[in-house]
């Protein structure tokens, strides 16, 4: 039995991060020595909660509630919020050190994964990590534009649940968002679209198809779209019948039944569709050298995409991958969205995998390279851990097995041996604007309150100097 409330050592952790793995990471630190252990979580945004403010779509409120339960989190003796503060420039990883007995890495996962295919630099090629962050009134991709006043058909490469979330943003109308917490660049953007077709390409079959039976069933109940699928696309062959009914799990076989009842549907008569190809990988995207007032002289937009049809082999224990089978198609698009996955972006100081884009670790703790030594009292979470999979609520049983190797090395002494206290000295003597969790509760009344007049749920900031400049003012209303 790990040590609990009997140790009476001083325990201070920082947790680089404010998103559900470091809330989940918090939470079960207090727990494991309530009125011992003090737990500073550090974000570079003035905002904490990560992707559940920056990621989750405004139309999925249900999930966002998830926020009531950091807030009691916070809420508890020994948390304390730091935002508006970047490791690595603000305060470097060994300073970290010189006040912390432990540090956890909880940043996530901020970049996306390339086609690695020609014309990905093409105008017209985004990534869905900039759409989503875009749309959520993210401060990193506020600046972005996308031409939706002059697309018709956009293509999905990819088919999780983040491409089902942008398929669903661009075909959804645009009262149905309105009262949301979308930011207004985005609303305004979206109510002057013309997107009416979105074809979602997945290289594997219907039986592995990454969205959630949820998400696409969603897309199906909107009023004026109809998810197609034609009998081509939505053939299970031997092979994959044999594998879903041994190892596949429920959504998958619900995946199946829900798109053969489409393939039955057939094109339907509503305005705008959501076309789910499979057994298809994009090789090139083409497109033509135009000069505009948007483009620089010489640029290419985007005019197609060239994709090769796969079959499925089983690899050696018998599950189905996909293989080329030499046939191409070439399709007119006028938009394409990257939709394959996030990937972590180096933090200095800390160690990181380049090629799996996550810190390196041994079950949480950081080691300095691939196959190299613990680097004591540094530990990850959440994506940084293990990278950018699961969902929401699979952060929590993360950072517990993370805390328990944190309490087993706390109990033989393997942590970090800080020289300074509280860290908030530092911060002062460089003149860095901290914002405590009050801060952020007197921010986020504001944004409420002024979305309610408005209508929306929220009126987001989504600049940082924005946000800062109003903290600021909000602080001088409570003084």
């Amino acid at each position: 039995m790990l040590p609990q409330m009997s140790d009476p050592r001083p325990w201070r952790v920082a947790i680089v991060g404010s998103g559900p793995s470091a809330f989940y990471t918090a939470e079960a630190l207090l727990k494991a020595a309530p009125g011992v252990v003090n737990v500073d979580l550090f974000d570079r945004l003035p905002v904490p909660f990560g992707l559940v403010r920056g990621g989750v779509a405004p139309d999925h409120q249900n999930i966002k509630g998830v926020v009531k339960v950091y807030n009691k989190i916070a809420a508890q003796p020994g948390f304390r919020f730091l935002g508006n503060v970047r490791i690595g420039r603000d305060v470097l990883v060994e300073e970290l050190a010189a006040h912390y007995h432990q540090i956890v890495y909880a940043f996530g996962c901020e970049s996306d994964q390339k086609l690695g295919v020609p014309g990905e630099d093409l105008a017209g090629v985004y990534t869905a990590t900039d759409f989503v962050g875009w749309y959520n009134g993210h401060p990193d991709h506020r600046h972005h534009r996308f031409d939706l006043a002059r697309a018709r058909t956009v293509a999905l490469v990819g088919n999780g649940n983040v491409a089902m979330d942008v398929a669903r943003i661009l075909l959804a109308s645009p009262d149905q968002l309105a009262a949301t917490d979308i930011a207004d660049h985005a609303m305004a953007t979206l109510s002057e679209s013309k997107v009416r077709e979105v074809i979602l390409l997945g290289r594997r079959g219907p039986a592995q198809a990454a969205f959630s039976p949820k998400e696409i069933e969603e897309i199906a109940e909107l009023p004026d779209v109809d998810v197609v699928v034609t009998a081509k696309d939505g053939h299970v062959d031997a092979m994959s019948a044999q594998w879903l009914a041994k190892e596949g799990a429920r959504s998958q076989q619900r995946n199946v039944e829900f798109l053969t009842a489409r393939v039955a549907h057939g094109e339907g008569s509503r305005a705008k569709k959501l076309r789910c190809r499979f057994l298809v990988g994009p090789t090139e995207l083409l497109g033509e050298q135009v000069t505009s007032d948007q483009l620089p002289s010489g640029h290419g937009q985007l005019r197609s995409m060239r994709v090769q049809h796969m079959h499925l082999v089983a690899d050696a224990d018998g599950t189905p991958r996909p293989k080329a089978t030499g046939t191409t198609e070439d399709f007119a698009v006028d938009l394409v969205f990257k939709a394959i996955g996030y990937r972590g972006i180096p933090c200095p100081g800390v160690p990181f995998d380049d090629k799996k884009g996550i810190v390196p670790n041994v079950d949480g703790r950081v080691v300095e390279s691939v196959g190299g030594a613990v680097r004591q009292g540094h530990y990850a979470v959440g994506w940084c851990k293990r990278g950018p999979t699961g969902l929401i609520g699979t952060n929590s049983l993360d950072a517990k097995a993370t805390v328990e190797a944190m309490k087993a090395d706390r109990a033989d002494a393997r942590m970090l041996a800080p020289t300074q206290g509280d860290i908030e000295a530092l911060l002062g003597i460089r003149s860095i604007d901290a914002v405590s969790w009050a801060d952020w509760q007197r921010l986020d009344a504001y944004e409420i309150e002024q979305g309610e007049a408005r209508g929306k749920l929220r009126a987001k900031l989504v600049a940082e100097d924005e946000m800062m400049q109003k903290i600021r003012e909000l602080r001088m209303v409570r003084a």
